[in-house]
């Protein structure tokens, strides 16, 4: 049974309660999540992530629903919706362009059918996927035990592959050695002259592979052009589909080169050989009257040929690394079917603003509850509103990274502190090691110990509930409920919340355009770490800041140079020589006076971008604008402050958002 919709006014999730940035909460937040408790370990995060959990699935297997109408309160300030037009006009001119889509496919465990049978499209003609070309030999021999060594063409492809990795930390992880050793010595043959991989030396291929990029570095523009556009041109009729008459752009029509298996942190797989895949290994999703797309390599066929439009996915192959994922090929971002998803999947966030007080309530009600499942049903719920956790998947054994959810959530992932404080220690999607310390809900405090009790260390701490138990929950709760409904709804009233606090617009309406996007980035960030959407800091990092202040140093010893000037200028006497020896023309005091401003400005600037990058050096800001927040807050604030629309969202961005764009400034989420 569905939670009844109410309109309280008890819509704010939690991080509606930080208190940062001139938000003005009396109020101590019961359950919070402020930056100094987030804690970002460099050595288990890797780089941004572009995508989240399912992201990349056929509209199919979401709940569809019909678009809500968008909701227009009052702003206080309306404005400037004609002063940015041409900034939102040049946006969606440059989505009818070509956008730079993500360059592989990316991978699922959704197995590729339909779940509600409707009908996606009538007509649909596209060209397949391209192939990574064929390896060519080098020739290079590696030395084993000191002496070359032959190789076929097979064992030398993944030979390279190995040594241009020298370089990488994945060279002193054990289990990546461990598995790329193993999977190598089946290809080398048991009476193979190599038995030992610490006896082989990859140096000649690595240095042969370093010459090799160094000749591409050394190419002429017009040799670089030239290849660029030959590239294009073999990529040209995969890189669009035409569906019900409609020329749709495809998202991720190539086909990954074999390569050694990298993961996202202490991945069990690591270093394991993904095989070349073959059109073999290939469905290919058609319409019925449509040409079967010509197979790329020469004497092989697809595995399949389906015309199910009831899926929107053009192709699929299980993933070589987890046979039981599989890798499809979607329309872009940009395309209209991956737009409507995109906007139903914000209305249904929207939607549990009705559902939320009375949500809330019976989960509050369930916290002393003599039933075990619906006291964990309880506390799970409330961790996965309250902090935004995933719920969890099972994992395939020892097959899978050792990664949790709220529901596979172990004893030794909790720790209780009197009176009510809970610290979560675990690894998250992509092996993203969560580390927060938290004020719970003293009866949410007293279940968990009780789930705790009597158990060891690596048992499961909600063991009565499993994802599905949870899922089937929160659907009674409201219809097409998920774990990642609550994380867009928190993500996305985060994001709204915070950017129309008044007291930020006050401070902020006088300022300049990168004053603003400060603005937003504070706001942003904080999105990020309820969502724990971390990164490792740059390899640039350092030489950035030193730049930064290098350049304030600079503009400093200006600005105390024209200040000198000026007290000259006005007694009428000529400049001093500058730091470079040169003498400096004659300027009026009025002439003076302006470059001191622009000086004074120059600095500020640099000093905020300075206080910029270090405070978000570890904060992923990406992966909640692609995946958790509603674009039309973004573009509506942007209108509502006059900042080019540009200044937020990246290409690829603006054309996966075309749909948002002609939101109203008045818009709240």
């Amino acid at each position: 049974m569905s939670a009844k919709p109410n309109h309280s006014s008890e819509k704010k999730p939690l991080a509606s309660k930080l208190q940062q940035n001139g938000s003005s909460t009396s109020k101590k937040p019961k359950l919070s999540v402020p930056s100094s408790t987030t804690q970002v370990k460099p050595t288990t995060v890797k780089a941004e992530v572009k995508a989240d959990d399912d992201d990349d699935l056929p509209i199919s297997h979401r709940i569809k629903k019909a678009t809500m109408s968008e909701r227009k309160p009052s702003s206080a300030n309306p404005k400037a919706t004609k002063v940015v037009s041409s900034s939102f006009k040049k946006a969606n001119m440059k989505n009818a362009k070509q956008m730079k889509n993500s360059k592989f496919i990316k991978s699922t465990k959704v197995t590729p059918g339909s779940t509600d049978g409707q009908r996606k499209w009538t007509t649909l003609v596209h060209n397949g996927v391209i192939f990574p070309p064929p390896y060519q030999p080098h020739g290079i021999k590696i030395l084993y035990k000191g002496k070359p060594v032959d190789l076929t063409p097979e064992q030398e492809e993944v030979a390279t592959m190995f040594a241009v990795m020298k370089d990488t930390d994945y060279m002193q992880k054990p289990k990546f050695l461990d598995n790329f050793w193993n999977d190598w010595r089946r290809i080398l043959g048991r009476n193979h002259v190599i038995q030992k991989l610490d006896d082989c030396d990859f140096s000649p291929i690595y240095d042969w592979h370093q010459q090799e990029k160094e000749k591409k570095k050394q190419m002429s523009t017009e040799e670089k052009k030239a290849v660029k556009e030959q590239k294009l041109q073999q990529e040209e009729k995969y890189m669009w589909a035409i569906v019900d008459g409609v020329k749709e752009k495809v998202g991720n029509f190539r086909v990954e080169p074999p390569g050694l298996f990298r993961g996202r942190g202490e991945h069990p797989k690591m270093g394991k050989l993904k095989r070349r895949i073959r059109p073999r290994d290939i469905t290919i999703n058609i319409g019925k009257d449509a040409p079967v797309p010509e197979c790329p390599i020469a004497g092989e066929s697809w595995k399949e040929i389906k015309h199910d439009n009831t899926v929107t996915w053009l192709a699929f192959w299980n993933d070589p690394i987890n046979p039981k994922e599989f890798k499809y090929v979607f329309l872009a971002a940009s395309s209209s079917l991956k737009g409507q998803s995109d906007k139903e999947k914000y209305e249904k966030a929207r939607m549990l603003k009705d559902y939320i007080h009375n949500i809330r309530a019976a989960y509050t009600r369930d916290f002393n509850s003599k039933d075990i499942v619906k006291q964990q049903i309880a506390v799970a719920t409330y961790l996965i509103d309250k902090l935004a956790l995933r719920a969890g998947n099972e994992k395939d054994g020892e097959e899978e990274a050792d990664t949790v959810g709220c529901c596979t959530l172990k004893v030794s992932n909790v720790e209780c502190i009197p009176p009510n404080m809970i610290k979560f220690d675990f690894l998250g999607k992509d092996s993203i090691r969560y580390e927060n310390t938290v004020e719970v809900e003293l009866p949410v405090f007293k279940a968990i110990g009780k789930f705790q009790a009597g158990k060891g260390e690596n048992d499961l701490l909600f063991d009565e509930l499993d994802t599905s138990k949870l899922n089937a929950h929160l659907k009674e709760l409201m219809p097409g409920l998920t774990a990642k409904v609550f994380r867009t709804y928190n993500a996305s009233i985060t994001l709204d919340q915070q950017v129309s606090c008044r007291q930020l617009y006050e401070e902020t309406e006088d300022g300049d355009v990168a004053e603003k996007v400060v603005v937003y980035q504070k706001a942003n960030k904080q999105v990020a770490i309820i969502c724990n959407h971390q990164r490792t800091v740059s390899k640039t990092h350092d030489s950035q800041m030193l730049r930064l202040t290098e350049r304030i140093e600079t503009a400093k010893q200006e600005l105390k140079e024209l200040k000198v000037d000026l007290e000259r200028a006005k007694k009428g006497k000529s400049p001093l020589k500058g730091a470079d020896g040169k003498q400096k023309r004659n300027l009026s005091p009025e002439a003076i006076a302006k470059k001191i401003a622009s000086a004074n400005q120059k600095i500020e600037k640099y000093e905020m971008d300075m206080t910029t990058k270090e405070d978000l050096k570890t904060v992923a800001l990406g992966t909640s604008k692609i995946n958790y927040l509603d674009p039309r807050i973004t573009v509506a604030w942007c209108k509502r402050h006059e900042v080019p629309i540009e200044k937020i969202f990246n290409k690829s961005l603006l054309a996966k958002f075309a749909w948002a764009m002609d939101v109203e400034p008045q818009f709240r989420f």
